[in-house]
């Protein structure tokens, strides 16, 4: 690929305090999506999808009331390069000439009004040999993600579309695929990102423990049976006090599962307790596939992020619109993540998905 993001060793070996903890380990191969220009070939997030010209770009045919607040995902796009530019250097122009040329472009364009049926937006575009914790159905070695930039459900997210390809089979690429004209939120709406994918060990959620397992988390004396200094331990994190107070919060920031965009491992719960999904077709219990993450890191995960970017998140203030942990700029829910599953028996099987 074409960068390095290195996941910092964990502050310690979980398993030698908890052997219980060993039997449940799982590998998930962290993205790490940051800026960037992908091609069609790229494994990215945002980026121009390998897209057969001959095939239809698919639609969403839900009816779509809207929030109220509409914007064009072009538009979207400019304010953030906008920003950013203006962040480098604050006493730049408020527009540059080529920004007024595509914001006139933008603004003599017709209404935005929520139509029906909406062209999705690409989100995810991953390769097999770059994540070959994938699982593909058949000779297929790409999954393309897209999703309606609209909310939709009782839970508000906008609604995903998985596909799963044979690189090596698509011949002519549709070279300029169709957008929506406005997306609800500009969370909805990825900025290009190249992937710097990296193979961790995941534990599971508090939540998703056996309660004779949660137990052994909250016994401070498993914790003080490793012989190091908690406060030490706890040293950086915002939550220093709670986690002294409440190991298995520490457990739940720094050991078990990561954040951040990630294929596989285990889910970040939270906004829920953990509850099985199964598939509509068999049966099967659903495994997590994807994870689309508002941040890569918060206040208390912060020592997740990659050793090349731990600077910047210890730093204590950012402008917004210009956090390091959001380089995609995706936002679901309330900064929440939204979870993929898929069936384990058949991928084909129709995908679900969750906001957590």
């Amino acid at each position: 690929m074409h960068f390095v993001r290195t996941t910092p060793p964990r502050p310690i070996d979980v398993t030698a305090a908890f052997p219980e903890l060993a039997p449940l380990a799982r590998t998930a191969i962290r993205l790490h999506p940051r800026p960037g220009s992908p091609s069609v070939s790229d494994s990215s997030v945002g980026g121009p999808l390998l897209w057969p010209a001959a095939e239809p770009w698919p639609h969403c045919d839900a009816t779509h009331e809207g929030t109220g607040w509409s914007e064009s995902p072009a538009m979207i796009r400019l304010v953030r390069r906008r920003l950013a530019r203006l962040h480098r250097d604050p006493d730049g122009p408020a527009y540059t000439p080529e920004e007024e040329a595509i914001k006139e472009r933008i603004d003599a364009g017709p209404p935005q009004p929520v139509e029906s049926p909406v062209p999705l937006l690409p989100v995810a575009q991953l390769y097999l040999r770059d994540i070959p914790l994938l699982r593909p159905p058949g000779q297929a070695d790409l999954l393309q993600v897209l999703w309606c930039p609209h909310d939709h459900d009782d839970f508000p997210k906008p609604a995903t579309a998985l596909f799963w390809r044979s690189a090596a089979e698509v011949g002519g690429i549709l070279a300029a695929p169709p957008e929506p004209k406005g997306a609800d939120y500009d969370g909805y709406v990825p900025d290009p990102c190249l992937l710097a994918p990296e193979e961790v060990t995941e534990y599971p959620n508090y939540l998703d423990l056996s309660q004779e397992l949660r137990e052994l988390l909250e016994d401070p004396s498993r914790w003080q049976a490793l012989g190091a200094d908690l406060g030490s331990l706890y040293a950086g994190y915002e939550d220093r006090e709670e986690y002294e107070e409440h190991p298995e919060a520490f457990y739940n920031a720094a050991l078990g599962d990561s954040p951040g965009w990630k294929v596989g491992g285990w889910p970040p719960w939270g906004r829920t307790d953990p509850y099985p999904r199964h598939c509509a077709v068999c049966e099967a219990r659903m495994v997590p596939l994807l994870t689309i993450a508002s941040f890569e890191w918060s206040g208390s995960s912060h020592g997740w992020a990659p050793l090349e970017e731990q600077a910047a998140a210890t730093a204590r203030s950012h402008v917004a619109g210009q956090s390091p942990a959001q380089p995609t700029h995706v936002e679901v829910g309330s900064a929440d993540n939204m979870q993929i599953y898929v069936c384990p028996a058949s991928p084909e099987h129709p995908h679900t998905d969750l906001i957590q």
